[in-house]
């Protein structure tokens, strides 16, 4: 059994740039999240263009594997630099993107960009993506914290997104995990991730019953924390798997 929930807010900004959504396919199901980057008209056209792509060749044809998942940021990309060359922007198309692919017995995942996927299991928190930008680099090289990363001054500097020339693939797939019927996943943009840190994450999680629930405490502490600061678009998907 797969439920989840999908949130999407422009924050105190004037668009939201943002793109989150889910497909089925058979039994299977695919999860995409994307933050636009470039300005309106640039930023959103990317997240948007990327993540319907992926979205419609699933339901058509989509299949839980390694090289689907390769294929959904590979497809995609291309897609994405033939229309910045169409319209002369190739510096205002650009996107992150986090996907999530969930068959009756495994999950696949992959990112780019500053867009995080969390995992849990029995509601504890086993891990995260890391972001592709140069706060998470520091903190590889031992020059700051992890906790360091939500406040730092370079925090919006990425180092790999959707929609910039790549001489290889730039995307970082996980290793597949075997489905067991109690894992939890957020898919979330980093207007999500600045206001809420992983402990509230967690003890949110702990007291919901469903997605809805626990996207909805969570927006709670990230209204709290943010409002009257500049909040960005902010969203997550939610999937619990029964």
């Amino acid at each position: 059994m797969v439920t989840y929930e999908i949130l999407s807010e422009p924050g105190e900004r004037e668009y939201n740039e943002d793109y989150a959504g889910a497909k089925q396919h058979g039994e299977d199901w695919c999860f995409v999240l994307a933050d636009g980057l470039g300005g309106h008209g640039g930023g959103d056209e990317a997240s948007r263009m990327v993540s319907e792509y992926i979205l419609n060749d699933f339901e058509k044809c989509g299949e839980v594997s390694e090289g689907y998942l390769k294929k959904c940021f590979e497809e995609s990309q291309k897609l994405l630099m033939e229309e910045q060359e169409r319209q002369g922007r190739a510096f205002e198309m650009k996107t992150t993107l986090v996907a999530l692919l969930v068959s009756h017995s495994t999950v696949w995942w992959g990112h780019i960009g500053d867009s995080r996927l969390y995992y849990y299991k029995n509601k504890k928190l086993l891990g995260r993506t890391l972001d592709h930008s140069v706060p998470q680099m520091l903190v590889a090289a031992g020059e700051i914290k992890e906790e360091e990363i939500r406040g730092h001054a370079d925090r919006n500097r990425l180092l790999r997104v959707m929609g910039s020339e790549w001489d290889q693939p730039r995307y970082k797939l996980a290793e597949p995990m075997e489905r067991s019927g109690q894992e939890t996943f957020l898919l979330c943009s980093d207007g999500f991730w600045e206001w809420i840190e992983e402990k509230p994450m967690q003890a949110a999680l702990k007291k919901a019953s469903t997605p809805a629930e626990w996207i909805a405490q969570m927006q709670k502490v990230i209204l709290k924390n943010g409002t009257g600061k500049g909040m960005d678009n902010y969203s997550a998907i939610a999937v619990f798997l029964g």
